[in-house]
């Protein structure tokens, strides 16, 4: 079976965050992921996880935007110098807490100047922190209307032209279900690029148990594949989070 983390912005959340590592840790996890960790102490967070012996394997940038701003504008144009703001307190955060995988949200925009600014910013981004990886995510229209990266064409041309060692794609299954209606054929167009698997079902995005997607085959295809990234469960529980994790065990 694939290297499975949680992500705890959606699983345990029955729990205060600091005890979802040690549940997430009990529950067969040796690694998490969360999405905005920004309003939490880091040392908090490295301490918890340094306890359970856990390895934190991604976070988001930018930081969010309590107050109805826009959750990322990498492909924002004229919001470049905002956006390299935010990089680097990101990356602090990712630094501390070891985040293997920083992934760059690009917003809400369209046409070449989006095009042109995302680029920029992700060029700009890989030379700023060139050991740290950086990843960027094709969203569906339907999850985020009018997300710039809402396509897995587009988002093989971005990580080509950008060229960057530490620029690589994340693959989201229930995104590309969404988007392609073919996981295994995405999967196959991707894999080359991809350094971060996430995975939920269709069509409720719940549990990668039952449903749309079989998820036992695209498992059994990473393992012949050799794939060694990580795969999360990013998936909104049916019920309880600790009821819902046969899929963890094969």
């Amino acid at each position: 079976m694939p290297k499975f983390c949680a992500n705890l912005t959606w699983l345990f959340t029955e729990l205060p965050f600091p005890e979802r590592i040690a549940a997430a840790k009990e529950a067969g996890f040796d690694g998490v992921e969360v999405l905005f960790p920004y309003d939490v102490n880091a040392q908090d967070i490295v301490n918890e996880l340094v306890r359970h012996e856990v390895a934190m394997v991604l976070i988001n940038c930018p930081p969010p935007n309590y107050t109805g701003g826009p959750q990322g504008f990498a492909a924002v144009p004229g919001l470049e110098d905002r956006f390299r703001k935010d990089f680097r307190r990101a990356l602090r955060y990712a630094k501390t807490l070891g985040a293997q995988h920083l992934h760059i949200m690009a917003g809400v925009a369209e046409g070449p100047a989006a095009k042109e600014t995302f680029l920029n910013n992700l060029r700009w981004a890989a030379t700023e922190a060139p050991k740290q990886s950086l990843t960027i995510e094709p969203i569906n229209n339907d999850t985020m209307p009018g997300y710039f990266l809402n396509d897995f064409g587009l988002g093989r041309e971005i990580v080509t032209t950008v060229n960057a060692p530490n620029l690589r794609l994340q693959f989201d299954a229930f995104h590309a279900a969404r988007i392609t209606g073919d996981v295994a054929g995405t999967w196959d167009a991707m894999r080359d690029i991809t350094a971060h698997i996430q995975v939920a079902q269709m069509p409720d995005r719940g549990e990668p148990d039952r449903g749309e997607i079989d998820y036992p085959a695209f498992f059994d295809l990473l393992d012949r594949q050799g794939y060694a990234g990580w795969v999360s469960g990013e998936y909104e529980p049916r019920k309880t989070t600790d009821v819902g994790l046969d899929w963890i065990l094969g």
